[in-house]
């Protein structure tokens, strides 16, 4: 091969690798879809994996996934030049938290607490509007998407592999520790705000740090706006999201709720 050719290749190749770094993920385009159906495969392999594996084997798997949450939320403080827009108290980051202690203590009301707060998980790689400019072969998107897709994943696979049970009477502890919580969270972006805004508190770029945790101050997809309009109002316009929790915490237990009320019915 002549020098000429080699150097056409090598350009080429640099040109390609080029076009496929820079290929992002987008919001429901092609990339977004096929991430979408990984995250289903990427649950789906995980079961099968651990289907007939021995309980002690299940949990370490699981247990050890479960901390790639963590390890997002460190990451996240440590490498960006604003950390105090990234602490852990987004819905995700509370579910990573969580997470390690509910799989390895095997805890019911922990586990049937957070197959409501995976709900956030899948929210952030579904309605990802805000992320769709990240690259896909980038560290950042690896970062934001593994963990999420673990962190609704993992929740699922402790109920699917029998490692603990779904009980219906958690539901009403579930319902009001997200409630506490999300109202602690607004709290928090309040006071924060406030002293961020008296102390005038600038990031890197230069623009007055204001956070939004959990999303409680303004909405930040196309799904929070549509309820921001119907009640504009911080903190109270969520609450329009209670509808889509119970309609998604009756599809999760519906078994359990033909249970029992074929039980009252049979007593």
């Amino acid at each position: 091969m002549s020098k000429i050719s080699l150097i056409m290749l090598l350009l080429c190749l640099s040109g390609c690798n080029a076009e496929i770094s820079n290929i992002t993920w987008g919001f429901f385009g092609i990339n977004h879809i096929l991430s979408l159906i990984l995250a289903s495969g990427i649950i789906y392999t995980l079961y099968k994996f651990l289907e007939n594996k021995q309980e002690k084997l299940q949990i370490l798997t699981l247990g050890i996934l479960s901390f790639s949450g963590i390890f997002a939320i460190i990451y996240n403080l440590i490498i960006w030049e604003s950390p105090i827009e990234y602490l852990p108290f987004h819905l995700c980051s509370l579910n990573a938290m969580v997470l390690p202690i509910a799989v390895f203590t095997k805890n019911k009301h922990l586990n049937n607490l957070l197959l409501l707060w995976s709900l956030g998980a899948i929210l952030a790689i579904v309605v990802n509007s805000a992320q769709a400019n990240y690259e896909v072969f980038s560290l950042t998107f690896a970062i934001y998407y593994f963990p999420h897709v673990l962190e609704f994943g993992i929740p699922i696979l402790m109920f699917k592999l029998n490692l603990v049970e779904k009980d219906i009477s958690c539901i009403k502890n579930t319902l009001i520790i997200t409630l506490i919580s999300y109202t602690i969270i607004h709290l928090i972006n309040v006071t924060l705000n406030n002293y961020l805004e008296l102390n005038n508190i600038l990031d890197y770029a230069g623009n007055l740090i204001q956070v939004n945790y959990m999303y409680s101050i303004k909405p930040e997809n196309p799904v929070m706006s549509l309820f921001y309009q119907i009640l504009p109002y911080e903190y109270w316009y969520m609450y329009l999201a209670i509808p889509i929790i119970l309609i998604y915490l009756l599809l999760i237990y519906l078994k359990e709720f033909k249970q029992f009320i074929k039980f009252r019915f049979n007593n």
